[in-house]
């Protein structure tokens, strides 16, 4: 079976690193569901806005070309266990597809024959291709007594501080922006191979901006914010 993109992500995450590795992880992020020509028929999203959330099927398109693993390592076992790809929610795929939940915040209809949809708690990639639209159900997917496995504990989250020589650009964000940041780098985005390294100054593309920051001693600290050029992401 081949099978075609329906749509595409536009999101506050202007690359891999930093996205939250969970749907629902950064509740404040968002993103737009542009259809492409062919599926921007009004009547495909008919009664859609009856439903708070959507499972989207999408891509990983930046690690598709590499492959996919037998066994992979991930997050939440320290990066150095490894487990059977099925086993996770890696990437590394044999189809490179992935499923994730967003809640959807409304349908833009501005264009009469190209609705958008709204989307916020989203882990996608600004760019991800998403291959089929499915609504939530809550009597037949809300499983409160469902296990997670090594995943099971809910993860933990850093406190973010915002230095001195950030703070008049951090100032000048959306209350939304400002929220996404401190949401996405409380999850400590490091690679775990990269935890020990207390002086290395990461960055990340979030909400149109270029973000500085480090993280020493359990705290994350914002040491620069700068728009990124180009960039037009704004909540």
């Amino acid at each position: 079976m081949n099978i075609d993109p329906i749509g595409t992500v536009r999101s506050c995450f202007g690359e891999k690193f930093a996205v939250p590795r969970q749907p629902g992880l950064c509740p404040s992020a968002w993103g737009r569901l542009v259809f492409h020509p062919a599926y921007r028929s009004p009547e495909a999203v008919r009664g859609i806005e009856g439903f708070s959330h959507l499972w989207l099927v999408f891509g990983f398109h930046e690690t598709v070309a590499q492959g996919w693993k037998p066994t992979v390592r991930p997050p939440r076992l320290g990066g150095n266990q490894r487990i059977g790809v099925f086993a996770s929610r890696s990437t590394f795929r044999p189809n490179g597809l992935g499923l994730s939940l967003v809640r959807l915040e409304g349908i833009d209809t501005m264009c009469a024959d190209a609705p958008v949809l709204l989307v916020g708690g989203l882990d996608l990639l600004d760019g991800t291709p998403v291959y089929d639209v499915k609504p939530y159900l809550p009597y037949a997917e809300a499983l409160p007594e469902a296990m997670g496995g090594y995943a099971g504990e809910a993860i933990s989250r850093l406190p973010v501080e915002v230095e001195a020589a950030a703070a008049e650009n951090f100032g000048r964000l959306p209350k939304r922006a400002r929220a996404v940041l401190l949401e996405a780098l409380s999850l400590d985005p490091r690679p775990a191979t990269q935890v020990a390294d207390a002086e290395r100054v990461f960055g990340a593309s979030l909400c149109g901006c270029n973000v500085r920051f480090t993280i020493r001693e359990g705290v994350c600290r914002i040491s620069g914010i700068e728009p990124a050029e180009g960039s037009g992401l704004n909540a």
